[in-house]
């Protein structure tokens, strides 16, 4: 758990000045030679899957020594990956106390009960699976980086206005702090959150600002969208899988073993060197599970050195990760997650049995 400045701070600058460098290349070939793009783009995309996972370790205060080191990184880290890093960081907290607790947190994809879904007319089934095929990480990816920030903050100020409004006229010397702490919204859990949503929505868009009128919009955003969208189309999908596998812990809160997510309920990705560098080894997620204070530099010397602990973890190879978007429903009864698939054979048995 011995956290180092020096190797956060080679972390650091060997991840956000190549990712610079490669944004000054694109959109100098973009105006001279756009057909040699499509290299450049793809390591952008994975110099962002590295700022991503760079801000993940800051949120857990384990990549450098320093508290305020790691909350001031970070929050770079969150203006560079589109994302409000402290509310992002504290969700995924939340994940980290209750995985495999499928009643409190039901993962990136929102998934529902095997009994939900037979609830559902055929129509929402096959809507229920159309949302959370692997194909929807792109408009998906776009959405949770470059959309839904900037709307978590407009529709909280929405929800904050008339709060703020009612409260002046109950008492017309309380303070902005004292209003903001007396609100409860579902977009942010403190004011510190709300200062950090504010702060990176402001950064987000002067930066996008800044671009536009030093590069022009048009030339900006054919750059940044595709970036951001495989960018997070790939984080989303580790950490889909990672969680979400034949045999997964998925139990109800009465009974769950948090052991038990962590070491059933997680799964470990072999990805080839390259991968495991651009997503600072997050493919060791069940000891990171175990220890969320290990730096990302050495989680594979723990994971190694406690390999007979972990020998019952499910490992999961590159050519696995397409059967996992199958495993989408959690069934109560077994407690794991199932397919839509096993769910509605298991439904026509019920009904032959039935009748």
């Amino acid at each position: 758990m011995a956290s180092s400045n020096r190797l956060a701070t080679w972390q650091i600058l060997n991840t956000l000045l190549p990712y610079g460098l490669l944004w000054w290349l694109a959109l100098e070939l973009q105006q001279r030679s756009p057909w040699l793009l499509p290299p450049v783009i793809v390591l952008q995309v994975l110099f962002l899957a590295r700022c991503f996972s760079l801000m993940h370790d800051c949120g857990h205060h384990s990549l450098f020594r320093n508290r305020q080191a790691n909350r001031w990184c970070g929050f770079l880290l969150g203006v560079v990956s589109g994302i409000p890093q402290l509310p992002w960081s504290r969700g995924h907290e939340y994940h980290h106390r209750h995985n495999g607790d499928w009643e409190k947190y039901q993962g990136p994809s929102a998934l529902v009960s095997s009994e939900a879904f037979a609830q559902l007319s055929p129509r929402q089934q096959r809507f229920y699976g159309w949302l959370r095929h692997p194909l929807m990480l792109f408009p998906g990816g776009f959405f949770y980086l470059v959309i839904k920030p900037r709307l978590a903050l407009l529709l909280g100020l929405a929800a904050l206005l008339p709060h703020t409004i009612r409260s002046l006229q109950e008492s017309p010397d309380r303070s902005f702090q004292e209003i903001l702490a007396s609100h409860r919204s579902r977009h942010w859990y403190s004011p510190e959150e709300f200062r950090d949503l504010l702060l990176n929505n402001l950064a987000v868009l002067a930066l996008w600002g800044a671009m536009g009128a030093l590069v022009g919009g048009a030339a900006f955003w054919s750059l940044y969208a595709p970036v951001m969208t495989c960018g997070a189309a790939i984080f989303i999908c580790i950490f889909f899988v990672q969680h979400n596998f034949p045999g997964s812990y998925a139990h109800r809160t009465e009974g769950w073993n948090a052991m038990a997510g962590n070491l059933e309920g997680t799964s470990d990705l072999d990805l080839p060197w390259l991968l495991n560098w651009f997503s600072a080894d997050i493919g060791c997620h069940a000891i990171h599970h175990l220890c969320a204070a290990i730096p990302n530099y050495h989680l594979r010397a723990c994971n190694q050195r406690n390999a007979d602990k972990l020998q019952g973890v499910k490992r999961l190879k590159l050519a696995d990760i397409p059967g996992c978007f199958n495993y989408i429903l959690w069934d109560p009864s077994l407690g794991q997650l199932t397919t839509m698939a096993a769910q509605r054979s298991g439904t026509k048995r019920v009904g032959a049995l039935g009748a």
